[in-house]
């Protein structure tokens, strides 16, 4: 399989790993770590499947809801 090059540097590969990721709305902000991701070797830059973004939005969208400020999560596979 080749690797996949990073669509923001241009210089690394992608290869599997995990990101923090930051959700921000309004006065809101849900942080989710170790979310299954594709990391560029390079820039850090990372890149979620289909299916993990709509997890993570999800997650994140209950919290915001529920009227979180700060909120910080552990991704749940």
């Amino acid at each position: 399989m080749t690797p996949t090059p990073c669509a923001l540097c241009k210089r690394g590969q992608l290869a599997p790993g995990s990101a923090t990721v930051t959700v921000s709305r309004g006065e809101g902000t849900v942080i989710i770590k170790g979310v299954p991701a594709d990391v560029c070797d390079n820039c850090g830059e990372y890149y979620l499947a289909g299916d993990i973004a709509k997890r993570v939005y999800s997650v994140a969208d209950a919290a915001l809801l529920s009227g979180c400020e700060v909120e910080i999560r552990r991704f749940a596979a």
